[in-house]
């Protein structure tokens, strides 16, 4: 008997331990601060939005504000990246609006983040949003 509960621990805890984990954003100290004291600037558009979400079972996530955690053990995403994949939909969704940003003196300014999740027994979903304003430089 406790040759077979060890046995079982002993294939259990591999299978426990080789889940996903996400820590959410990065926040990093390589920042650009753009100041917007001239009239330099034209307001392209407000409010402009990028979501993204990701899916696990056997798992929970918890989000406040601009912070996701998740821990689970079976992914049902591939990419899992949401800030990258958030700040991805948030540019198509300005080039649905307004043409391609490339080549344009762009900055996101008042950039807000936002999260929640779905915790369900067995199945967990969290999901991210990014709000920024785009403004184009004139000169």
């Amino acid at each position: 008997m406790k040759k077979s509960f060890i046995a079982f621990l002993v294939i259990l805890c591999p299978i426990l331990l080789a889940g996903c984990a996400s820590a959410g954003l990065l926040t990093s100290a390589n920042l650009t601060n753009v100041e917007l004291t001239k009239g330099n600037f034209k307001i392209v558009t407000t409010s402009i939005t990028g979501q993204a979400s990701a899916q696990y079972l056997l798992g929970a996530s918890i989000g406040v504000g601009m912070y996701t955690q998740t821990f689970a053990i079976i992914p049902l995403t591939k990419d899992r990246q949401l800030y990258k994949l958030a700040i991805i939909d948030l540019w198509k969704n300005y080039e649905t609006k307004f043409g391609s940003p490339i080549g344009k003196k762009l900055a996101l300014v008042n950039i807000r983040y936002d999260s929640e999740t779905l915790n369900l027994l067995v199945f967990t979903k969290p999901c991210v949003s990014i709000v920024a304003d785009v403004v184009e430089f004139t000169e």
